[in-house]
């Protein structure tokens, strides 16, 4: 009996031993000094509180209160030639986080520094003045953002309202642009929305517009120089496509909707727009085509407009990858993002910048291709990720890329290579999980003339792990989650966004992503402080990576 005993022993000493060795091992293995810094803090507006029993708001119950829960789905612009950066994201209104309810919010960060947040103005009952529905809105959503050369920032917008409850007319498409950072906003297009789908429903035949997105034409000098390009997808079923409408006066105006994209160019379900610019002034735009919506396998194309957005030449498939058609990656409640991310550089002309997420059924890597003749001919795909898994494969996800001045290029995306750690913002039962808490990682490039190539290997851009299942605490009862089922308790769909946020200026690269690590000021049941999402500005010199 000794003797098993010592064997036994032995064996979890040499298990112990080999554990810490494995934890002691650098998941990363460029060490480059990396600052995190707490972006996001409360701020008031109109909102709509859920009544006892309800799963949406009621019309008419919109009242002042605090945006200061989740902050899910972010993203950011640097203003050209300055450390000026304006972050925008999705703000959770109260304890209804589970209901999905949010608008949009933004961030003042001046010199890298993160300032005042506040609420984008003008689809709410408070800054809109009325209880009407439109022109207040449950909703606001999918954050987006670009400046222009004088400083001037531009988001397109998503108001809608709650649809779960059939609640008519449900959304439409509109842009605000700001000249203080973010701190207030007007709405463009002279108060009037770029698209009002009138009683439109994703429960009916007839459309509803989703997954806008911006682009501003900010080379000094283009004669297309500050206009700026509104792009989205509307929804008919299974079937897809995508609008453009573009401002010549620096927002006050934006010309009428027009179609992009055809069935026979890039097949039947388009969505995903990603517009950008590059140093030419020549407008490009990547999207995801879908066999039919939300089926698997997904060809992302590339066309170029060279006549400020009226038309495009032919798009090009630039790669085709799998993709999770459910609701989640393995190990976890939250659903998957948008697939890919695309920039086109403002150094080099036709230079664009392709990544994705790679499902082979089970577990996501990331993906690069690059284009230096203007989305004719793409490379080979790399992975972009350099982790060596053990006996659990990882997941590398919803990555983002970002050109910015002198030929600068960076691929940031959510990782989960390491393995949960012991800290308060952990749920107990998520310590020492494996291929489950999320960390941020950053990949340079530099493109010289001749494309893209990797510099160094990848860098751990957050300082902290962090549980995607906080929050884990209740108030009054009610699941704290951010929920895209919109449900309490929030038992799947569970949101961290769908994107996040990365920008380039001249000395740094930034991210705009989110943690659960940072606790919030509110208290919860039991009077413990709530992990809500928070958004986390990163921030590492170009130097410090060899940019």
């Amino acid at each position: 009996m000794r003797r098993s005993w010592n064997a036994f022993v032995i064996a979890s000493l040499l298990a112990s031993i080999l554990a810490a060795s494995i934890e002691a091992a650098p998941a990363w293995q460029n060490a480059v000094p990396v600052l995190n810094q707490v972006a996001s803090s409360p701020f008031a507006g109109g909102g709509y509180p859920v009544p006892d029993g309800a799963t949406a708001p009621v019309p008419g119950t919109c009242r002042l209160g605090m945006y200061n829960a989740n902050r899910s789905e972010s993203w950011l612009a640097v203003m050209p030639g300055t450390e000026n950066l304006v972050g925008t994201s999705k703000a959770f209104f109260e304890k209804y986080s589970t209901f999905y309810d949010f608008h949009l919010g933004s961030y003042s960060i001046p010199n890298g520094t993160p300032g005042t947040n506040a609420m984008v103005s003008g689809y709410e009952c408070v800054s809109t003045g009325t209880q009407a529905m439109p022109p207040s809105w449950t909703n606001d959503t999918d954050p987006n953002v670009d400046f222009d050369s004088q400083g001037r920032a531009y988001q397109v917008t998503l108001p809608f309202n709650a649809y779960w409850t059939n609640m008519h007319p449900n959304g439409a498409i509109g842009a605000v642009y700001s000249d203080d950072l973010g701190a207030t906003w007007t709405v463009a297009n002279g108060g009037k929305y770029l698209e009002y789908l009138s009683n439109q429903s994703s429960f009916a035949a007839g459309g509803f517009e989703d997954k806008q997105w911006i682009a501003v034409n900010h080379i000094a000098g283009n004669r297309y120089q500050d206009h700026v390009y509104a792009m989205w997808s509307v929804f008919n079923g299974n079937t897809s496509k995508i609008k453009i409408a573009v401002s010549r006066d620096r927002g006050q105006t934006f010309s009428v909707p027009t179609t992009i994209t055809k069935p026979q160019a890039t097949g039947p379900s388009n969505t995903y727009i990603y517009p950008s610019v590059d140093a030419n002034g020549d407008l490009y735009i990547a999207l995801a085509s879908f066999p039919a919506c939300c089926a698997s396998p997904v060809t992302m194309y590339v066309a170029r407009s060279t006549d400020d957005g009226v038309s495009f030449g032919p798009f090009h498939a630039a790669a085709t990858t799998d993709a999770i058609t459910g609701c989640c990656l393995p190990n976890t409640t939250f659903r998957d993002g948008i697939i890919e991310n695309f920039a086109a550089s403002p150094t080099y002309a036709g230079h664009l910048y392709l990544t994705w997420e790679s499902w082979d059924g089970d577990q996501m890597d990331v993906k690069f291709s690059q284009s230096t003749d203007g989305g004719v001919t793409w490379t080979d795909e790399v992975v972009v990720n350099d982790n060596v898994d053990g006996a659990v494969s990882t997941d590398q996800f919803q990555p983002s890329v970002a050109a910015g001045p002198g030929g600068a290029v960076a691929i940031a995306f959510y990782d989960r290579r390491s393995a949960c750690p012991s800290d308060q913002s952990i749920l107990p039962d998520d310590v020492g999980r494996s291929n489950f808490c999320i960390d941020l990682s950053l990949q340079a490039f530099r493109d010289a003339g001749s494309g893209a190539v990797a510099v160094g290997s990848n860098v751990r851009m957050s300082t902290y792990s962090w549980d995607p299942e906080q929050p884990g605490q209740t108030i009054d009862g009610i699941d704290q989650m951010a929920c895209a089922s919109h449900s309490d308790p929030c038992t799947a769909n569970a949101f961290i966004g769908d994107y996040f946020g990365l920008a380039i200026s001249d000395n740094n690269i930034y991210s705009l992503s989110v943690s659960t690590h940072y606790p919030s000021a509110v208290r919860g049941d039991g009077g413990d402080l709530v992990y809500y999402q928070q958004q986390i500005l990163g921030t590492v010199s170009r130097s410090a990576l060899g940019l």
